[in-house]
């Protein structure tokens, strides 16, 4: 699988179109949309960062520690 496709799985997997991923991660929808085309390629880094952060957020969300309900 490539950086394109797997940046588009992890959007997927939460069920968010580009705008609103966009949002959660803070990365522009013009970029999102360049690098799930192939047009862009972002760093190799960027796939990983993106599953850590919404691995976390699942396990803090799954634990209610996400929004201040500790």
């Amino acid at each position: 699988m490539d950086i394109a496709e797997r940046i588009k799985q992890l959007r997927e997997s939460t069920g968010e179109t580009r705008k609103e991923f966009s949002i959660h991660t803070g990365i522009p929808v013009r970029t999102l949309e360049d690098w799930e085309a192939g047009r862009r390629t972002p760093p190799e880094y960027i796939p990983r960062l993106l599953a850590y952060q919404l691995k976390f957020e699942k396990i803090m969300n799954d634990k209610g520690e996400v929004d201040g309900k500790e």
